[in-house]
C-alpha cells in the first residue's frame, strides 16, 4: 500500500513513527522490517520521544477529525462505498475546509508535492570509500574482530557500515544513513 503511495505522490523526506514494536523492532531486532525498507528509499525516520505522546498531537487530532467526520454513525456496504466517502472527506479536508493552525488557510494552499520519485527497484545501500562495511550473517549478527555482535533481524543480508566512535571500543552500527545500534567491544558480544 505505501508503495502505491509514493508511486503516486513520491517519497517523503521523513516518516513521524511512535514506539510501537511494529515501527521500532524489539530487543533483538533494533529496526522492523518496514523501516529497513523505507531507509534503502532514503526516507528518514523519526520516532517519538517514549512517554510523551504530545508529539503525535497532530496526527491524533486528524484522526479524531476523520472519525468524527467521516466514519462515526456510519456502515458502509463495502469496501469501495467506505474509499467513496473517504475521497469525497479528503477533497473536502485539504480544499475547502479552513484550518486554524494555517490561519485559517486550506491545506491544499501549503501542500507541495515530492521531487522524489518511487525507484521501481530499490536502491542498494552506499557507503564512502575506506568504511568498514559488513553484511549481516542469517542470525542478525555482524562480525568484527572474529566476534559476532548483534545487527538486527530485519537487516539479514544486508550491508552496514561500523563507524568508530569517540569512545574507544565503541562503534556505531550504520544502515544507510540511519545509526541503528552500538557497537561496543568492551562488552560480551551479543549476537
Amino acid at each position: 500500500a505505501l508503495a502505491a503511495v509514493f508511486r503516486r505522490y513520491g517519497l517523503p523526506a521523513r516518516l513521524l513513527f511512535d514506539n510501537g514494536a511494529a515501527w521500532r523492532g524489539d530487543w533483538d531486532a533494533p529496526l522492523a522490517p518496514l523501516v529497513v525498507w523505507l531507509l534503502r528509499l532514503g526516507v528518514a525516520v523519526s520516532h517519538g520521544r517514549p512517554g510523551h505522546p504530545q508529539t503525535q498531537g497532530k496526527v491524533e487530532r486528524f484522526h479524531r477529525t476523520l472519525e468524527a467526520e467521516a466514519v462515526r454513525a456510519r456502515i458502509f456496504p463495502d469496501l469501495a462505498a467506505a474509499q467513496a466517502r473517504f475521497d469525497v472527506w479528503r477533497h473536502t479536508y485539504n480544499h475547502e475546509r479552513p484550518h486554524e493552525a494555517l490561519a485559517l488557510a486550506v491545506p491544499i494552499t501549503r501542500y507541495r508535492p515530492s521531487e522524489r520519485p518511487f525507484p521501481e527497484a530499490l536502491p542498494l545501500p552506499e557507503y564512502a570509500p575506506g568504511e568498514l562495511v559488513r553484511t549481516v550473517g542469517t542470525k542478525g549478527e555482524v562480525w568484527l574482530r572474529g566476534t559476532p555482535h548483534r545487527a538486527g533481524k530485519a537487516l539479514v543480508g544486508c550491508r552496514v557500515a561500523l563507524r568508530p566512535t569517540s569512545d574507544d571500543g565503541v562503534y556505531a552500527v550504520h544502515f544507510c544513513h540511519h545509526r541503528v545500534a552500538p557497537l561496543d567491544l568492551r562488552e560480551s558480544p551479543r549476537s
